[in-house]
């Protein structure tokens, strides 16, 4: 049991030494390059009208890098370090903006709600098997929709965690980010850190939300 410790430090420290200079010199330019690939081949895709499942197998492709990253850091981010950057007018006016955005959200749901309860019921004359069934299916076919636009908020959300964590600059001098993470590895702990950059997951977002809407509406039609 207390070996298994080692032989990771050991395999991470074999890693590290295959890592080339100039990736641990320049992650985020990796990262970008990484991302403007992709970008073109899902540029590609549309001209060529490949199909859906080539659009998903890139979109995950061009966000793996930075994604793992943000997962490897955030996760061993301790959350006692986010509120020592936040002041009390901080921490008060995002609750406030919190509460103002739950609400609007519960009051849209509710106009919504009755708006498709009442043109479901037109539409199928007030038959109750039809009402439940044209319903279903509007859930389940919303439901693609619905977890692309909380897959860009919950990107959204972890990039501006990341500028508090770590910053903006690709080899940030100060960080929250605990120093035993990758200690045994300094190279790919840099190149960690450079890739879960808040920039490349605001171009992620961006990008996966705007391809994945495509699909989404297309299969829609």
């Amino acid at each position: 049991m207390g070996a298994q410790p080692q032989s990771d430090g050991g395999a991470l420290r074999r890693l590290d030494a295959t890592l080339p200079a100039w990736m641990v010199a320049h992650p985020l330019t990796l990262g970008w390059l990484w991302l403007l690939f992709f970008a073109a081949l899902l540029v590609a895709t549309e001209l060529f009208d490949w199909p859906d499942w080539i659009w998903g197998l890139l979109i995950a492709f061009s966000a793996l890098p930075s994604f793992a990253a943000m997962v490897i850091v955030l996760q061993a981010t301790p959350r006692r370090s986010l509120h020592a950057h936040s002041s009390v007018f901080g921490h008060f006016f995002t609750r406030y903006l919190t509460l103002v955005a739950a609400f609007v959200a519960w009051t849209t749901s509710i106009v919504i709600g009755a708006s498709i309860s009442s043109a479901l019921q037109l539409a199928a004359e007030n038959r109750e098997e039809e009402v439940l069934g044209s319903g279903l299916s509007l859930v389940f076919g919303s439901f693609p929709l619905v977890a692309t636009l909380l897959w860009v908020v919950f990107l959204l959300r972890c990039a501006w965690f990341l500028t508090r964590v770590r910053g903006w600059r690709q080899h940030p001098a100060r960080t929250t980010i605990p120093a035993r993470l990758l200690s045994s590895a300094p190279g790919l702990r840099t190149v960690v850190i450079g890739l879960a950059h808040p920039g490349i997951l605001l171009a992620i977002s961006v990008l996966s939300g705007i391809a994945l809407l495509a699909v989404d509406l297309g299969g829609l039609e």
